[in-house]
């Protein structure tokens, strides 16, 4: 099958359209940050550098990091923008760009995404590393794709439907991170549980300034819920999407995130440049 131009869309340059890069840019371990001024965060710890760019939001550089290649995309903010993320990656491995076929031989690639979150448990501090377990998407991303949620999958986002109580227009659904790739972050420093997927900062995670939110106690109602030893322990605006379509395509994906905020206790960072630089040096030396 030959992908039309309309499906497949490249930019003048033959690479995919909105990463602006080329095959030989992507590495196999893939670090995906939301914040374009953290891609150089990232790559300050490599020994070289051997490419940047950027086009609109998306930010890559690629480098060494104790002899291993590594490719550091910003992808912006939302589910919206993984799907554009997720879907160009995976082209650029596992489709032939210029034939537009897609290639007998795949690619796997590991996918960690290095961000920030709010903290929905009172007992975990600020700065806290925050490793996701599996991601419960408050979005509409996955329900455009035939995704193969595992048996567990399915029982663990139906007993969160239940206790949370959403209204039926809100249709969730979740999907865990690649056990491999999150054990090699895993360690004392980490705390593990579920991740919320946001569709947005304000209402969608429970915050209320001058337009009444639909959806009451739903941060009380995260906090409280535990079901076979499971519990929620963040909020944050991507994972859910790069966990569906990552697994789909047969990728490795995983997200740590630094806690800047504690929702339960009404805090936030007042600073955490130090913070973030420490977890991206974490990351690098376990992938």
């Amino acid at each position: 099958m030959q992908y039309p131009v309309s499906e497949l869309v490249l930019n003048a340059k033959g690479q995919v359209y909105h990463l602006g890069i080329s095959p030989e840019q992507i590495a196999n371990d893939v670090i995906l940050v939301g914040d374009q001024d953290r891609v150089a965060l990232v790559s300050a710890h490599f020994d070289t550098i051997v490419h940047t760019s950027q086009h609109r939001e998306f930010v890559c550089h690629v480098g060494t990091y104790k002899g291993k290649l590594i490719t550091v995309i910003s992808t912006g903010i939302g589910t919206d923008n993984i799907d554009i993320t997720m879907h160009e990656l995976d082209a650029l491995v596992n489709i032939d760009l210029e034939n537009r076929t897609e290639k007998e031989k795949k690619r796997s690639l590991s996918i960690v995404r290095i961000g920030t979150c709010g903290i929905v448990q009172p007992s975990i501090p600020l700065h806290a590393y925050i490793l996701s377990t599996h991601a419960f998407g408050l979005d509409n991303v996955a329900h455009f794709y035939q995704i193969p949620y595992s048996t567990e999958e399915k029982k663990l986002c139906a007993a969160m439907e239940a206790h949370l109580r959403l209204p039926e227009k809100i249709k969730p659904y979740l999907i865990g991170s690649s056990v491999a790739l999150s054990q090699k972050l895993r360690s004392e420093k980490t705390y593990s549980g579920i991740t919320i997927t946001s569709s947005g900062f304000y209402g969608p995670q429970g915050r209320e300034l001058r337009i009444k939110n639909s959806v009451s106690g739903i941060n009380e109602r995260l906090t409280h819920f535990e079901f076979e030893g499971q519990q929620v322990v963040n909020f944050e605006m991507e994972s859910s999407a790069i966990f569906a379509l990552g697994k789909t395509l047969g990728h490795a994906c995983a997200t740590i995130c630094l806690g800047v905020a504690n929702r339960p206790n009404m805090a936030f960072s007042q600073g955490y440049t130090t913070e973030m630089n420490e977890m991206i040096r974490y990351v690098l030396d376990r992938i």
